[in-house]
């Protein structure tokens, strides 16, 4: 199990013996570079056993060439989450998916984002609007009527990150669920 994130246990943790300014700096520095050479998604991903069919995924992804991977390493020791993978193509990747993973680090370096701010507060909107046992858990899950609304805010990700081969969007999310009768269940007499 993953530890709890907060600000200051994560200071705390990255550099005890240094002051605060100095981890200022480290968080805006990473947050430079996740405006530089990173990605935050959400994405909606159809899964076969969910009810609903479709779950909301949320990730931050960094990117290297391999020959820089511990930096990527370094990186990944202060923001504890994730894990980091090496491409074909001579890329490494430090990837952190998960709800409350990516809001705990999103909060983080949010205030020294400047590229991708617009995108970590429309993930963080998003995200915090889930419930929070639901962000906790991976068992629970979200009703049809939130999952919609959702979507559809899912789906601004799309201009914000310049997708081009984005296809699983709200308007599919919204046919699986009327194709099952989820959006506007039939009441039955009792």
């Amino acid at each position: 199990m993953k530890p709890s994130l907060n600000y200051k246990n994560w200071l705390r943790r990255v550099t005890p013996r240094v002051s605060q300014e100095v981890r200022r700096v480290e968080l805006a520095y990473i947050a430079g570079f996740l405006d530089g050479d990173g990605c935050i998604m959400l994405q909606l991903v159809p899964r076969k056993g969910y009810i609903l069919g479709y779950q909301i995924r949320a990730s931050i992804v960094f990117y290297q060439k391999q020959q820089y991977r511990s930096f990527l390493e370094g990186i990944k020791e202060r923001l504890i989450y994730g894990y980091i993978r090496e491409r074909k193509d001579n890329m490494v990747e430090y990837t952190i998916v998960g709800l409350k993973p990516v809001e705990s680090v999103l909060t983080l370096l949010y205030p020294y984002l400047r590229l991708k701010k617009k995108q970590a507060q429309l993930a963080l909107e998003i995200i915090r609007r889930i419930p929070k046992k639901v962000r906790a858990s991976n068992k629970e899950k979200i009703d049809a009527k939130l999952l919609m609304e959702l979507s559809s805010e899912v789906d601004k990700f799309a201009l914000l990150n310049y997708s081009k081969r984005r296809t699983n969007t709200s308007e599919k999310v919204k046919e699986f669920l009327e194709s099952h009768n989820l959006l506007n269940p039939v009441e039955t007499d009792p």
